[in-house]
Formats: structure tokens, sequence, C-alpha cells
């Protein structure tokens, strides 16, 4: 079944993890995809070649989604590959787990969340809002954090939480001005299997994270794409400004 047939979308920080993933889904759905990235050029371009092999048309375009004027670019380079933009994903988000931003105060991680999960979110749409417009349609999907509605504890869970609650009230509010040419929608991801959660799989904290799931496993990146194709596509037609959780049943 092709869901996404002919179909041309962006996928921001598609170059591994759910991004990849949302990514592969899309190509065997039948879209043309943009595969863009910050740092990881590489990986990148394996998504690329793996989704051409699939006789889809990919390209990989980097830019920092912290930055207005990359975003722009972003846009200006898809539309003078595919001539439109159909459906714009929002699933970068900045790393405060691992690398630099392991080691950042909290503060810095406040703002490199608000900078690339928040601000960078509203900014994708706002341009690409511009263009869908114009074209009469569009669909775009934001990504949210489950636990921002039930909550965590933690510092960092503290900071992730007050993000991603603002990404759903300024995708509700959102949704409710654009439309109807465009529908815009959130999915609200749980513990999610990515490179990260591998390789610390083992530890108590994972492990008593899975007893919490009434499903009794993880997700993977699979799982969340499933649902962003679902709203990306004609089957969630009268569907605007909602956020799905993904998770196993947590709750």
């Amino acid at each position: 079944m092709e869901r996404l047939k002919n179909k041309i979308a962006v996928i921001t920080g598609a170059s591994s993890g759910i991004g990849a993933g949302i990514a592969d889904l899309f190509s065997s759905e039948g879209a043309d995809i943009v595969v863009n990235y910050l740092t990881s050029k590489q990986n990148a371009e394996i998504v690329v070649e793996k989704n051409k092999s699939q006789g889809r048309r990919v390209i990989a375009v980097q830019a920092d989604m912290s930055d207005k004027n990359a975003i722009n670019h972003l846009i200006q380079n898809t539309l003078e590959e595919f001539g439109r933009i159909d459906i714009w994903v929002n699933n970068a988000g900045a790393d405060i787990l691992t690398g630099k931003g392991e080691n950042a105060t909290t503060y810095e991680k406040l703002e490199q969340l608000i900078q690339t999960d928040l601000k960078g979110t509203i900014d994708a749409c706002w341009s690409v809002s511009e263009t869908m417009k114009d074209q009469g349609h569009g669909v775009i999907v934001n990504m949210g954090w489950d636990l921002s509605i039930h909550g965590f504890s933690g510092i960092n869970p503290q900071i992730f939480a007050a993000t991603k609650s603002a990404v759903l009230g300024f995708t509700r509010a959102f949704a409710k001005t654009v439309g109807p040419e465009i529908r815009v929608n959130m999915v609200a991801p749980g513990w999610i299997i990515t490179a990260f959660a591998e390789e610390n799989m083992e530890k108590p904290f994972y492990q008593d994270r899975l007893k919490e799931i009434p499903l009794g496993r993880f997700g993977i990146p699979r799982d969340i794409a499933e649902a962003v194709v679902f709203l990306a596509s004609d089957e969630s037609s009268y569907l605007a400004g909602e956020s799905i959780n993904i998770n196993g049943g947590l709750i």
C-alpha cells in the first residue's frame, strides 16, 4: 500500500534513530524525501542510498534547525529540487544526553532545547506554512514526548517536559490558525529504543521502565514512523491539532 504515493516530504533530524525510521517508511509508502541532518553527513547518505534503492527520489540537506536562516535554506533547496512540499516532519531535537550535551549545565541544556525543539519547530512551521498556503495544501507533524503530559522525576525530564509541552500548545494553536489548507498534528513517543537506549538497556533504570509499560516492550522507531505516516496520509484527513501518544499504554 502506498499511502504517500508521489508526495514530497521533508524529515528533519533524519540521519538516524526515529527520523531515519520515518524516512524508511515514507519511502516504502511512495514518498520522495528530503533527509535533513545537522552533522552526520555519512549517516544521512546511508539513509539516502537505502531509500533510493526503492526507486524513490531522495536527497540529503544539511541544516541546523535552531537557525531560522538554515530552515529557510532547507525549504528553498527542497523547492528547487522537487517544486513543492506536501509533508513536513519536525523530528530534529537537541541532544542533551550524549556528547557535548551530556556535560552541559542545566541552563545550557534548557537553552539548547528551547532553540531546537521549540523555537526550531515554531520557525519551521511558520516558514513552511507560507509555501503550503500558496500550494493550497500541506501536512505538518511535530514531535512531542508522552511524559510531558504525565510527568517524570529528574532535572532533564523537567526541562524536556517543559519544552515539549510548549510544542503541544503551539501545535494546537497553529492547527487552528492554518486550517483548512494545512493539517498540523503531533506524535508523542514514549520509551523508544535508539542507539543511546540500546547501550544502556540492561541498566536497572531501563528495566524498571520496562516493567511499567502495559504492552511489555520498549518501542522502536518503526512504531513512531507508522503513526507519522498515518498523520501525513489521507487516512487522517479529519484530524488536526491532536497529539498521539506512542508509548505501549504507559500512563
